[in-house]
């Protein structure tokens, strides 16, 4: 519909209330959507782009029925059990890819804030994850948490130099999966976008 369109776009474009406007929409739409997620171990064994591929094969595989076709932001085509299409940067340029997007940033940013909650003093809620200079600080200072991949850049140099780790919970709390995540979004009638982007995967 046009006024669900003018919603969508690259969720990286969108602000956090208008990426919530454009989920709640979706979900009154009746598209049909699944989220799929890979562990921190899933990432070590396979590397981030293996996990991420493996996470929206989980997401499409919880899709009520296989998609006529998969569309993924990207040049990797995972194996899907349906047709899939690569598109590079298909968040920019498929309204379906980016509802996927839309629907993932939303997800990661909701587990986010519950290990901010758990692991108070890393900045999650703010970084997202993201290796900011306050987030680099934080781990010499606090140590390294089980959701932290001991293959990223910083993490390894840090661990290298003797850096505390930090396994339990100083909040308690439910626990996110600390994964990379896949969204799968599939519109009534019409083929289902999959499209992996940055450290975010999302299939829809």
């Amino acid at each position: 519909p046009p006024a669900l369109a003018a919603l969508l776009d690259d969720s990286k474009r969108l602000s956090a209330e208008q990426r919530a406007r454009a989920a709640a929409a979706l979900a009154a739409s009746g598209a049909e959507m699944a989220l799929g997620s890979a562990s921190v171990a899933e990432i070590a064994r396979l590397n981030i782009l293996g996990a991420s591929l493996l996470a929206m094969a989980r997401a499409v595989a919880r899709l009520g029925a296989p998609p006529e076709l998969a569309l993924v932001d990207g040049i990797h085509a995972p194996a899907l059990g349906c047709p899939v299409r690569c598109v590079v940067g298909g968040d920019g340029r498929s309204l379906s890819i980016a509802a996927a997007s839309i629907v993932a940033k939303l997800a990661r940013d909701r587990a986010m804030a519950l290990l901010a909650a758990r692991w108070p003093g890393y900045g999650w809620a703010e970084n997202a994850g993201y290796g900011t200079a306050a987030h680099r600080a934080a781990l010499a200072r606090l140590g390294i948490t089980p959701h932290h991949r001991a293959g990223f850049g910083t993490v390894r140099r840090l661990m290298a130099g003797g850096a505390p780790l930090n396994p339990s919970p100083r909040a308690p709390g439910p626990a996110p999966p600390a994964s990379t995540g896949a969204s799968a979004a599939a519109a009534p009638g019409s083929a289902a976008p999959a499209a992996p982007s940055a450290r975010n995967r999302y299939c829809s």
